[in-house]
């Protein structure tokens, strides 16, 4: 193994490409964004779709997808289980609003690979958001209650026996489907989207690492872009940066794949590219993949003192026999079939669970759109909109977003967060182990349990 995912390695043998060039010396563009993954490429394209005279120049400090980007579970999700939250932070119309626009995003990156050529696996089977315990039955009522209130249903309930049988094991309990999402292989559609935005006129720099902000731009390891306009697209790298360091805590999320056996998978039943995440706070997240693999990921993993993302958070998992494990147990019918590779990456959580988008005080010309908690495939595209609309001054829907206001909430300052972030970590492992057995977990545990910030699923109260 290379040390990166396996998705990314399977795409960058795929790309006929090639590599992108280091930049050496001194250029100038109308913007430059930071960072090559889903939410720099988008505004890339959005921006050269709005103004196809605008130089736009993307630095990337490994390759385009050598983030985040080619390293997550490629679950293409809207907002909608975010909904309760929207709900409280902006109101009634503008949750609507941009949680239905993130259900549309899901349609349009599928349409988006269709029309470019783009073989990404997209396969649009929906999300399966399930119990895997007693404890965990009904996580989902408070958000379909608020749905409600507001008239949408976007959530289909299933019978425990259609819950197991879609989720292929019996320890589905329980559950819920939400139809319009999707996956894709991820580094396929981040390799996809960088090929579209060459073939448009951007120009990419990979294997070109930011050192500085400046007001007349970036400075990089060997040159510097001078541009007015700056976008910071760096997802968990962006905790380095001490005005968003704060309102971020970075964790990592560790991810096995499995050989092929996808007749066994059919046989089974599980055979379609619905996604499936179980309603835990370190939350298990998984898919089947186009040739027969499942990927089956967990959060919770190493966390980052001040937003360092260092080497731990690079190469193969730490935790590949604990997630292994966990997916034996959920799965164990399968518990046969070896492990074929495994990966970690970081995940930039907010307070909120959703992404914030603004400028830094320190540098008003550079706009931000962070803390994508674990959910940014799909909503990336919307991200995308927000920063072209911020970046070039645009007074519209998207630049009066709610998210748009900057973050919400702050974390406790270093050495606390990274402390209280372990307390509250061993807390929540041991309150979902006793969940697992059908115990109860002791007040104490269930205290610090309750202060860690949501993932995947919503946090409910």
């Amino acid at each position: 193994m290379s040390g990166r995912s396996l998705w990314l390695d399977e795409a960058l043998v795929a790309d006929a490409g090639g590599a992108a060039p280091a930049l050496a010396g001194d250029v100038k563009a109308d913007v430059c964004i930071v960072g090559g993954g889903y939410v720099g490429l988008w505004t890339a394209l959005e921006l050269r779709e709005r103004d196809p005279g605008i130089d736009v120049v993307v630095v990337e400090a490994d390759v385009c997808g050598g983030g985040a980007s080619g390293r997550n579970g490629g679950f293409v999700l809207s907002w909608w289980a975010k909904f309760k939250t929207l709900r409280a932070l902006y109101g009634d119309e503008e949750a609507l609003r941009v949680a239905e626009a993130s259900a549309d995003a899901v349609t349009e990156i599928g349409a988006f690979c269709e029309r470019e050529g783009i073989d990404a696996h997209f396969r649009p089977d929906g999300w399966l958001w399930t119990a895997t315990s007693d404890a965990q039955r009904g996580a989902w009522k408070a958000t379909l209650a608020a749905l409600d209130a507001v008239g949408a249903s976007p959530f289909e309930e299933l019978s425990p026996e259609e819950a197991a049988r879609r989720g292929g094991s019996s320890m589905h309990v329980a559950g819920v489907l939400e139809p319009t999402a999707a996956t894709v292989q991820p580094a396929l559609l981040v390799r996809g989207l960088r090929r579209v935005a060459l073939e448009r006129g951007v120009r990419i720099f990979e294997r070109t690492r930011m050192t500085r902000l400046e007001p007349w731009g970036v400075r990089v390891e060997a040159g510097r872009v001078a541009a007015e306009r700056v976008v910071l697209a760096t997802n968990a790298w962006a905790a380095a940066v001490r005005e968003l360091r704060r309102s971020l805590v970075v964790i990592a999320s560790d991810m096995v794949a499995t050989e092929p056996f996808g007749e066994r998978l059919a046989r089974d039943g599980w055979g379609d590219g619905v996604a499936i995440s179980d309603s835990r706070l370190l939350v298990n997240y998984f898919r089947s993949t186009l040739d027969g693999r499942v990927a089956f990921g967990r959060g919770g993993g190493t966390l980052a003192f001040s937003g360092r993302v260092g080497s731990a958070f690079d190469g193969e998992s730490p935790r590949a026999d604990d997630v292994a494990a966990e997916w034996r147990r959920l799965y164990p019918q399968f518990a046969d079939v070896p492990i074929a590779a495994s990966w970690t990456g970081p995940i930039d959580r907010s307070v909120t669970s959703l992404p914030f988008f603004g400028r830094l005080r320190a540098h008003p010309h550079v706009a931000y759109g962070v803390g994508w908690s674990g959910n940014g495939v799909g909503p990336s595209l919307l991200g995308g909109r927000i920063l072209a609309s911020l970046t070039l001054g645009a007074d519209d829907e998207w630049s009066r977003c709610g998210l748009a206001r900057g973050p919400v909430g702050r974390f406790p300052p270093e050495p606390a967060r990274f402390l209280g972030g372990h307390v509250v970590r061993a807390a929540v492992a041991r309150k979902e182990q006793a969940d697992d057995e059908g115990a109860r977990a002791d007040r104490v545990t269930r205290a610090l349990a309750g202060l860690a910030p949501a993932g995947l699923v919503p946090v409910d109260d």
